[in-house]
């Protein structure tokens, strides 16, 4: 319990005693004025009676009030709940976009790679064919020169006409 709820019990209690205590005076008839009569009645229990009384409206007043903060208290929650379904569907709906926007930029990169690669490739191959082909021409100026190199010295080997040949053994 709250420490305001035995207070409120305590004080009860004790007016409780005091009235058990002092029943003899609560009972004592008087008379009381009520502004346009006068009446003939016990002071002591009239205010008791009023005493309740307010506690009685007191206690319904509060009942009331306790009411209307937990119906407040439950609207609130319910738009509370409302908004945090809200916001969780907007962050859903963020992550999706955000997870399209991805696949986009990946298949797009993967599209770029596979340009590049295939122009790679092609750029390859042209340099390829064009080594291949330096390479035949090296070949053939090679196969040339050297065909040159060969008729020359079977040029020189040649005896000329009406000259006579030295043997190749001196020594």
């Amino acid at each position: 319990m709250r420490v305001s709820t035995v207070l409120l019990l305590l004080v009860l209690a004790a007016i409780g005693v005091f009235a058990a205590l002092n029943w003899p005076a609560f009972n004592q008839p008087t008379t009381l004025s009520l502004g346009f009569t006068s009446v003939t009645a016990p002071i002591g229990l009239v205010m008791l009676g009023l005493l309740v009384a307010v506690s009685a409206i007191f206690l319904a007043y509060l009942v009331t009030l306790q009411t209307s903060v937990l119906l407040e208290t439950r609207r609130h929650a319910r738009e509370l709940q409302a908004h945090r379904a809200l916001a969780d569907q907007a962050e859903a709906s963020r992550f999706t976009e955000l997870r399209r926007f991805i696949e986009l930029e990946l298949n797009a990169r993967t599209a770029r790679d596979a340009e590049m690669h295939s122009a790679l490739l092609a750029k390859m191959d042209r340099m390829d064919e064009a080594l291949r082909n330096a390479l035949q021409d090296s070949n053939n100026t090679m196969a040339a020169y050297m065909g040159q190199m060969e008729e020359r010295l079977e040029h020189e080997r040649r005896p000329l006409p009406g000259a006579t040949t030295l043997p190749r053994d001196v020594h």
